[in-house]
């Protein structure tokens, strides 16, 4: 796999880390990726991706690892991000989706580039904290519901949470990861978290946390707080993904956001979880991102 990495200086004394797989004169892709975790590529996605002619470009948020921290940053900071680093490889337009923690960042995207994003995805991704309809927490593994009970709470309940689950994460191994996330997986996405994709799972946890709990802090208290933007201003095509053997985002969230993101297309799956579905989905979410845009 051939990925070009580099920092790139987005300004206000900024950098962040950027990886570029692909063919040069693909279609950008700009991948937002999930909490914790980084913009490391998984070789299956890349090639899906090259293989329809995009160049998914994935880049680390502020805070985690060789990015510049952004203190106090909102979800809807991230369009500016996107922005430069589609100038930087002079796309114009650019397709986006986001996993997870991601979700929010790609939907901030459609939001805030019209006239650049093409279409978006959201896999598993979660709906506004204060969402009318949407109980946040409810149905979420009883780990979540510390975590963000705690960014709720306070700034120094979150850190001490954060950097006690840090070193659980730091510990663990791929062979290990299922136990060490424990209530978060379902079975379907114990199943999912083998081989291949559960060393990259690792590897992209460990990067995340390398240079301390600084971006995973930034996210959830991001996500407890006003995300920046609103839904309803959504014009560019949006697709939804969600399974509901999802304990990390509740299939809530997907119902959600299908039906108050304007024309948002719902692909919600009984048997999926939240790592189960964008791994044996990836391929087809690419090509439903491309044919919704008609493009």
């Amino acid at each position: 796999m051939n990925v070009s990495e580099f920092s790139l200086d987005v300004g206000g004394d900024r950098s962040l880390d950027v990886r570029v797989a692909g063919p040069e004169d693909g279609v950008v892709l700009v991948a937002h990726h999930g909490t914790p975790s980084t913009g490391r590529p998984f070789r299956p996605y890349v090639e899906a991706g090259a293989e329809r002619g995009l160049r998914l470009v994935t880049y680390t948020r502020p805070g985690y690892a060789g990015s510049t921290r952004m203190v106090g940053r909102t979800v809807a900071d991230c369009a500016a991000d996107a922005a430069r680093i589609a100038d930087h490889l002079g796309a114009d337009r650019f397709y986006t989706i986001g996993q997870s923690g991601g979700g929010p960042h790609a939907l901030a995207c459609a939001a805030l580039l019209p006239d650049r994003v093409i279409a978006c995805a959201t896999t598993a991704g979660v709906g506004p904290f204060d969402a009318d309809g949407l109980d946040f927490l409810s149905g979420m593994a009883k780990e979540n519901i510390d975590e963000l009970g705690a960014a709720v709470e306070s700034a120094e309940a979150l850190e001490e949470f954060l950097l006690i689950d840090a070193e659980k994460l730091r510990n663990a191994t791929a062979s290990d990861l299922s136990e060490a996330l424990g209530g978060l997986v379902s079975p379907v996405d114990v199943a999912a978290l083998t081989g291949e994709f559960a060393e990259h799972a690792m590897a992209m946890l460990h990067e995340s946390i390398s240079t301390g709990i600084a971006g995973w802090f930034d996210d959830d208290m991001a996500f407890v707080h006003p995300w920046g933007f609103d839904l309803a201003d959504i014009r560019v095509p949006v697709t939804v993904w969600q399974g509901a053997q999802d304990r990390m985002v509740p299939f809530a969230h997907g119902e959600w956001l299908s039906a108050h993101v304007a024309g948002a297309k719902a692909r919600l799956f009984e048997d999926e979880g939240h790592l189960s579905l964008i791994l044996g989905s990836f391929p087809a979410i690419l090509d439903d991102l491309m044919a919704v845009s008609g493009v």
